[in-house]
């Protein structure tokens, strides 16, 4: 249970920071922040996008994470937990594109997995599309949601880099704008 609730906060971290901070240029996360940010325009198009392609990426990170762990610890509780984490971690892409399909076109158990509110729902998720793009981030159940956005979390974090690095997130400006760059 803890892999799973925290996995959700770490993609809600992630999701925000990509989506307000680094451009196509910059190293490591520039493909994904591109594509995170061409999503706002055209939020439908994940649902499109053939399940492999969504995974790959991130089960190669993923793969170089936690090989070492396995290949260093015997501990079951730690490997379940690593196990559950990253497992969700993996799928959050395919769970984020699933809460932009509509029910019929969803097979039956993921249907059944957002009404019992275990993955990220459509209309949960459907907030983070409208502008200035600045809370719902979070893309496995969206549990931390509410928790993240009333306490205001992000903005606390976006005035910390700006004081500190002098950094503007995107949400603090026209999203719009920023995307076509």
């Amino acid at each position: 249970m803890v892999g799973y609730v925290l996995a959700d906060l770490f993609s809600g971290i992630y999701h925000w920071a990509i989506d307000n901070y680094g451009c196509a240029k910059t190293p490591i996360f520039g493909t994904q922040i591109r594509l995170f940010q061409l999503h706002h325009e055209t939020p439908w198009a994940i649902a499109r996008q053939q399940m492999a392609k969504s995974l790959h990426v991130t089960a190669r990170v993923l793969t170089f994470m936690v090989l070492p762990i396995v290949l260093l610890c015997s501990d079951p509780v730690l490997l379940g937990f690593v196990g559950v984490f990253v497992g969700f971690i993996l799928f959050s892409l395919q769970i984020h594109a699933w809460a932009h399909c509509t029910k019929d076109k969803l097979p039956p158990l993921v249907v059944a997995l957002q009404h019992c509110r275990i993955i990220v729902t459509s209309s949960k998720h459907a907030a983070h599309h409208r502008p200035p793009y600045n809370s719902n981030y979070c893309i496995v159940s969206g549990t931390w949601d509410l928790f993240l956005d009333k306490s205001k979390f992000f903005v606390a974090l976006e005035k910390v880099f700006f004081f500190m690095l002098g950094v503007r997130p995107r949400s603090w400006t026209e999203p719009k704008s920023e995307f076509q760059k």
